[in-house]
């Protein structure tokens, strides 16, 4: 067993985390998290080779972003590694706000936009393993006014329908009246005005409003706000700080970086706004870099106590095929193929250097001019997560950017 050297947090156990795609069933394979007594030997000439890996992966990340930032194609970001349980980096580059440049740093919050998908679904999981829900329990049976355009669509619609985006509704159906804050009880009855493009369960097709919906679904089994239920279940125990998911919480901080547009050029402060509060489960998550590696250390099985490994591996678990060629990570180097699972997108990619593809359970988000990517490569124990303040094309191809530096650092 290896020892890794952890820059924020104590030194833990190991955690690996397999996949395996089967012909018949695809499945991720957790294997259980060794007892905390397990200890480790350390080879002090081994953490000499890593610490220098380390300072050389932080001098390429630093260059990468300066290049962006001096270039004026970005106004600043924060960046977290996370390898088997230990953080590994951390770091923040540019501005909080153009107008008074206020260094970013891994403390600092973001608006993380549809990376709260996969808060939702592991939520979601949570109270599946509690038995207060179960994957198949129907919409309508929670949300008494959910109605599809008919009758029998309605009865057929599913909670994991609702979080593999599966439900059969045209692409963002009603995206427009949760932007504009029309409560979510609301629209669910509007969906009988939608004619669905195809069967429930049968093609891929992202939503936002139905989405959110299976945050409803828990604030009804809970009897409690969703963003009170968020910190109980997760925030909390993961110890997770700086994260919340309502307007008040990010307004009153002190610590965050404001969204920009850009202008003839310029890179230019816009307000922060209440967009997907109410609609949480979709986009109302505020977190920073440094609790969003606490996230990527729980979902590579550092918390059982959670969520038991199993449960991540059902969340995990694709559901339905993404077709197509025209989505960004589509067009990363090697992809092979890309699934939506419940409220994470499962991508496979061609790896030159094993018989089997390489897995990346992924999401990307966007809000109120922020911009997020996460992703964790099971096999490999590693998660990376990277927020930024602005609109940028940077944000379309960080993911592969560092995990290529990565493994040109630390696979030398």
């Amino acid at each position: 067993m290896k020892k890794l050297l952890i820059i924020a947090s104590p030194m833990a156990i190991v955690i690996f985390v397999l996949l395996s795609f089967s012909k018949n069933e695809r499945r991720i394979a957790v294997k259980p998290t060794l007892p905390a007594t397990v200890k480790t030997v350390s080879n002090s000439e081994d953490d000499e080779k890593f610490k220098k890996k380390l300072l050389l992966l932080e001098d390429k990340i630093n260059a990468y972003f300066s290049k962006g930032i001096s270039n004026n194609d970005l106004v600043g970001a924060a960046v977290a590694i996370v390898k088997c349980d230990s953080i590994i980096y951390t770091g923040g580059f540019g501005s909080r706000s153009s107008k008074n440049q206020n260094t970013i740093d891994s403390q600092t919050i973001f608006r993380i936009g549809s990376l709260s998908k996969g808060f939702a679904g592991i939520l979601t999981g949570i109270h599946v393993q509690e038995g207060l829900l179960d994957w198949e329990d129907k919409v309508k049976d929670y949300v008494p006014n959910f109605q599809m355009s008919s009758d029998q669509i309605t009865n057929e619609i599913t909670l994991s329908h609702v979080l593999s985006h599966t439900t059969g509704l045209p692409y963002h159906s009603f995206t427009n009246l949760v932007e504009a804050g029309v409560p979510l009880t609301k629209i669910a009855g509007r969906f009988k005005e939608v004619s669905p493009v195809y069967h429930p369960g049968k093609i891929y097709s992202y939503q936002n409003a139905v989405f959110a919906l299976s945050g409803k679904i828990i604030e009804q089994v809970t009897s409690h706000a969703l963003a009170e239920v968020i910190d109980e279940k997760i925030f909390n125990p993961l110890q997770m700080h700086t994260a919340s998911a309502s307007f008040e919480a990010l307004e009153d901080a002190t610590n965050i970086a404001v969204p920009h547009r850009k202008a003839y050029g310029r890179w230019k402060p816009v307000k922060l706004n209440h967009k997907y509060y109410q609609a949480i489960s979709a986009g109302g998550v505020n977190a920073s870099v440094t609790d969003m590696a606490k996230w990527m250390k729980f979902l590579l099985g550092s918390n059982p106590e959670v969520l038991h490994p199993k449960m991540i591996n059902q969340v995990f678990n694709p559901v339905i095929e993404v077709g197509g060629r025209s989505k960004y990570y589509q067009r990363w180097k090697g992809h092979l193929k890309s699934y939506y699972a419940l409220g994470w997108r499962v991508h496979t990619f061609k790896d030159t250097t094993a018989e089997k593809p390489r897995i990346m359970v992924h999401h990307g988000g966007s809000v109120n001019n922020y911009r997020s990517e996460i992703a964790i490569f099971p096999e490999e124990d590693l998660g990376i997560c990277i927020l930024f303040n602005s609109p940028t094309a940077y944000a379309k191809e960080a993911i592969p950017k560092i995990s290529e530096l990565y493994d040109e650092v630390m696979n030398d």
